[in-house]
């Protein structure tokens, strides 16, 4: 008997069905089944996926949902009794049903959201043509009403249904769990509704994981859905009731008496037909001159381009080799239809520009693009880098090409306001993304849900290692600690097993970084809209509710919108550079030979560089000492796991230290700007190109072979390479040894046109250190002001640089950090560093000052700053942390707040009662009478420092403990991975003491100690701490001693013994 499951739910039921996509197709296929359905709750989210895995399989698709049904108007979002919400299962018969189901969902999270996303029947009855509906769960209205025994309104409401939907097209659904303990029984009274009504029914299992076994897993997941544990009592759960996936066989035998139920299921699939369009590209509508096509308009800007870069009239005057190149890659754009494509990209780059935003030379493959540098798209020339276009766009297999665009991040929401207002807000969203469950939080998600303790949890999902490809599968057999565990500790078995269940099931939905879609006709002709999840109410944004390869299988506009955070930096620092010298500098003009940059690079002076920050990358660039663009442009490729051990090689051999060999004289052209090693991508088409005479687009596809690691591929493009090669006049034995070179190039091989780019931006940050340092330092200072920590170590930056750190000042700081002219770099605070002061008091001090001068006295400042934004919180943040230290002493001023307040709001109520008129005198005013007070001492006036701003800022409480520290023990910044295991002393401040219980319940901590330039966690584990707690107190001077570990990838110290520094002890 043919059976179909119609109600199903995969993991994209967030944290409530536990089945993955793959796996429920996989059981339907051994089940024999012919059709299955797909209905989450409320939403899409999987139906592309579903559907294209489904077809593979051979497995007809039936996409629908499991919707929420308001018991009234959707738009009640109140608790009332009667504002109930019920469960209802809507299937897509056709495509009008589709259109339909896509307006019912997004109207559902757009208008009617109250805790989910809801419908209503006046909305079900505009959008029902082309559905067919089940009447529901237990949840549903129907049932509902059965289990209260009011037959005669479940009667009604059925027939509502059937009115709504029309006959045909709505069944009654009946599930095995219908009947039960659990709940009241209904099974029999939907049975007979069904007869009374002649209704059909239609059997479903309402299914959220695959087998039986998978209750208990699921029971966990639900937990974690709630935030209980499995223990807890009246949570949710639904164990005892079977929600898997059975065979036609088992839901046969259970509706042995109501065959039909059975029999109707594949009636239902029978009637859907219903597939995506999937495959043909939609691109919007771009706006061209008149009487032209977008063909003939890119060619005109690439020909304008081409005079602007080159110098040339035309083409024709030009190098035959760049003249090839233009007419190849203007001719194969025409070919694949992509024009109108990269025109809506230039002319969203084109808008920043003329906006002044700083715009990323360019994003992967698209600076292999000729056209794209003479438009103005990219900014770095692929003919002077050699880079190629078929790895941007390959001829002979037209998909469209990827042109991922960075833009300054804080103006990233302008350019997302541009498109929309181009394009029309229907027809541009950002993209939704989902959080899967990786191995470490799988096992801590599980862990908190099955009650065991967080030491236990975190001490098991620590023995996972990072890295791509790592899955507790794999852990489990190739960590001999963690095998261990599972083998000896009942506990660690049911953690893992369990975090294996939920390991890459969805666990969130987010938007996507930088993924927005812009489509031809409105988005929801195409598929359901939503509220981003992480929106504000008054910065609500749209998102699709298909993820990125969803978008683009529907032949979708889908654009990579970067916000980069160093390209901030740039804009900000050229903003400066222009205020302070009047200079309008082109970062795209300076000169990238510049002998003090690289010496730069050389010592490695590279905090705030793009790319080249890391202790490891620094530890390289001292060996290498590069000495042009294209040294960093190969840092950049190799710097990655795997590829990093070609670096020590690659430095020896630019020195004359190792010898640079080919395995035949055709390479070195190849790799001789790499010394022989093959490190890009585009290096292995070129070697196909030239080697074995591929076409650079056959080289593309040897490229994705590769990459993809499917055997049966590699093998056809083995035979095609080496024969090429020997058809070449290349030996056979090394065209084989060449082919065993080129294989596990996936390993490591980099896009070289992304390198460029970034190695170009890399440099430019270089350049505004070495040639501007302080207008780089200050704009690094305010894009990273968010991070304390970061913000530490480029202030300990800034003073190596001789710059002088200023703690806020009324009379100087601006909102963020401020530079301040004079012949010696100064950077104050910005006033928005300090804690409890007001947006509303920062922007009248701020305006007040620009409007009437400095402040000349404590007077003059309460006087001309409102006392509406002056409240006792801002004042006494003010004065502790020093931004009044210009007028008074900060003891005295904190002595005598009350007085000043007492003086700001006297002003303000003559002000407010027209007492004072505008060129009237104060002098009716109780005059300010300040007592004197014993100064503020250094150790306090830091603490302020550290409680208003976050740090220190005018020293560091250890620096008159610097000469005994450096005495006693070794500094923090000399703590390298080669000590891992090493017993050494460190000393410094206790900045922080997080206290953890063990799964003993015994008290550890995690503690950070600080010097006067770095920090390092310091663990303290419960017997240590048990001898002698009253040491482990924050803001407490030691020296602390104990091995340094690398667990989890940073360094630490695993204390075993401290003690209290004290001044005393110098001698």
């Amino acid at each position: 008997m043919r059976f179909t499951h119609l109600h199903v739910h995969s993991h994209y039921s967030l944290l409530d069905g536990l089945a993955k996509i793959d796996n429920l197709i996989s059981k339907a296929k051994e089940f024999g089944m012919d059709s299955l359905a797909l209905t989450d709750h409320g939403t899409l989210y999987g139906a592309v996926e579903f559907f294209q895995k489904a077809k593979k399989a051979g497995i007809k698709p039936i996409i629908g949902c499991e919707m929420y049904l308001a018991s009234g108007d959707m738009n009640n979002k109140t608790s009332a009794p009667d504002n109930k919400r019920y469960h209802i299962t809507v299937l897509i018969k056709n495509k009008v049903g589709y259109k339909n189901l896509v307006q019912l969902i997004t109207k559902a999270h757009l208008e009617g959201f109250y805790y989910k996303p809801r419908v209503d029947k006046n909305l079900l009855q505009k959008h029902s043509e082309g559905l067919i509906c089940l009447s529901g769960c237990r949840n549903s209205e129907i049932s509902q009403l059965l289990a209260a025994d009011q037959i005669e309104k479940a009667a009604d409401a059925a027939m509502e249904y059937q009115n709504i939907f029309g006959i045909g097209n709505f069944f009654i659904e009946i599930q095995p769990h219908f009947t039960g303990s659990k709940n009241p029984d209904i099974f029999l009274k939907t049975a007979e509704l069904a007869k009374k009504t002649e209704i059909p029914l239609a059997a479903t299992n309402d299914v959220h994981y695959i087998s039986k076994d998978d209750e208990d897993y699921h029971d966990v997941l639900l937990a974690i859905g709630t935030g209980n544990k499995i223990s807890d009592a009246n949570r949710l759960s639904v164990r005892g009731v079977n929600l898997s996936l059975k065979s036609a066989e088992e839901m046969a035998e259970f509706f042995k008496d109501f065959p039909e139920a059975i029999e109707n299921t594949a009636k239902i699939a029978d009637l859907v037909d219903f597939e995506f369009e999937l495959g043909t590209l939609q691109f919007p509508h771009f706006d061209l001159p008149n009487g032209k096509t977008a063909e003939e308009y890119l060619e005109e800007l690439s020909l304008k381009g081409f005079k602007e870069r080159y110098g040339y009239n035309s083409p024709d005057e030009s190098p035959k080799e760049l003249a090839d190149r233009f007419w190849f890659e203007i001719n194969t754009i025409k070919k694949t239809g992509f024009a109108s494509y990269i025109l809506i990209v230039w002319d969203i780059v084109n808008w920043a520009k003329s906006q002044g935003i700083a715009v990323g030379p360019g994003r992967g493959s698209a600076a292999g693009s000729l056209i794209s540098y003479l438009t103005g798209i990219t900014n770095i020339d692929p003919i002077k880098y050699n880079l190629l276009f078929e790895r941007f766009l390959n001829p002979d297999r037209i998909a469209p090409p990827d042109i991922d665009l960075d833009f300054a991040d804080h103006r990233r929401n302008e350019i997302l306001e541009y498109i929309s207002k181009k394009y029309g807000r229907e027809h541009v969203a950002q993209i939704i993304t989902f959080g899967t469950m990786a191995a470490r939080a799988a096992i801590r998600d599980a862990g908190r849900a099955l009650g065991f303790g967080y030491g236990f949890c975190d001490k098991i999902a620590k023995m996972v290692p990072f890295g791509p490809g790592v899955t507790l599968e794999k852990s489990a057999r190739n960590v001999a600690e963690l095998k261990q565990a599972i083998d000896t500790d009942p506990q660690a078995r049911q953690l893992i097993q369990t975090a294996k269940k939920l390991e890459g099931v969805a666990r969130h939905a987010s938007t996507h970084a930088c993924g927005i879609v812009i489509s031809k006709n409105p988005i929801t002709h195409h598929m359901p809209l939503q509220w981003a999840h992480s929106s504000k109410k008054d910065e609500q944004a749209l998102v699709t509710q298909y993820e990125m390869r969803s978008v683009e299988a529907l032949g979708l506009l889908k654009m990579d919108i970067l916000g980069l955070r160093n390209l901030t930096i740039i804009e900000k620092t050229l903003n400066l550079v222009e205020k302070n010298y009047g200079e309008k500098l082109d970062i795209y003009g300076i000169p990238l030979d510049d002998s003090e940059v690289f010496k730069l690079l050389q010592r490695a002076d590279t905090t705030g560089v793009f790319q080249l920050e890391s202790n490891g990358m620094r530890r390289y660039l001292k060996e290498l000492k590069p000495t042009e663009l294209e040294d960093i442009i190969v840092m950049v490729s190799l710097f990655r796991p795997g590829p990093m051990d070609l670096i020590p090689s690659y430095i020896s051999r630019k020195h004359g230290k190792e010898e640079v060999t080919y395995l035949h004289k055709k390479l070195e052209p190849i790799l001789k700007n790499t010394y022989g090693i093959a490190v890009y991508q585009e290096q292995l088409m070129q070697i196909a190109n030239q080697l074995a005479g591929f076409t650079l687009a056959e080289a593309d596809i040897l490229r994705k072979a590769v990459g993809k690691k499917i055997k049966k591929l590699l093998d056809e493009q083995s035979e095609k390479l080496i024969s090429g090669m020997v058809n070449n006049g290349i030996e056979t034995k090394t065209a084989e040894k060449i082919w065993q070179y080129v294989e596990p190039f996936a390993r490591y091989g980099f896009n070289r046109s992304h390198a460029a780019c970034y190695a170009l931006i890399a440099y430019q940050t270089a350049y505004l250190k070495t040639r501007y340092p302080a207008e780089f330092v200050t704009s690094l200072l305010n894009a990273e002001s968010f991070d304390l920590d970061r913000v530490s170590i480029i202030i300990n930056e800034a003073k190596r640089m001789r710059m002088e750190i200023l703690p806020p000042d009324v009379n100087e700081s601006l909102e963020d950090f401020t530079l301040i002219k004079g012949e010696n770099a100064k950077i104050r605070f910005g006033l928005s560093a300090i804690k409890n002061l007001s947006a509303n008091a920062i922007e009248s001090i701020i305006k007040e000052r620009e409007i009437n001068g400095t402040f000349k006295d404590i007077t003059d400042f309460i006087e001309r700053v409102p006392a509406k934004d002056l409240n006792k919180k801002s004042l006494e943040a003010l004065i502790k942390c020093g931004a009044l230290d210009t007028f008074e002493e900060r003891k005295k001023l904190l002595t005598n707040i009350e007085e000043l307040l007492r003086y700001a709001k006297d002003l303000g109520k003559k002000i407010n009662s027209s007492q004072i008129g505008l060129f009237n005198s104060y002098s009716n005013l109780a005059p300010l009478k300040l007592v004197s007070a014993e100064p503020a001492g250094k150790l306090e006036k830091l603490a302020w420092e550290k409680e208003l701003l976050g740090l220190y800022t005018s020293e560091h409480p250890t620096s008159e403990y610097k000469e005994l520290i450096e005495k006693k023990s070794l500094l923090i910044q000399k703590i390298k991975p080669s000590l891992v295991g090493q017993k050494i002393a460190v000393g410094g401040l206790l900045s922080r003491v997080q206290k953890h219980v063990t799964k003993n319940g015994r008290l550890m901590l995690f503690t950070k100690l600080e010097d006067w330039a770095n920090k390092i966690e310091v663990v303290v584990f419960p017997d240590l701490l048990e001898k002698n707690p009253e040491i482990w107190i924050e803001d407490k001077m030691l020296v602390v001693q104990g091995r340094v570990d690398n667990y989890g990838g940073n360094l630490k110290i695993i204390c075993d013994a401290a003690q209290e520094l004290n001044l005393e002890s110098r001698t």
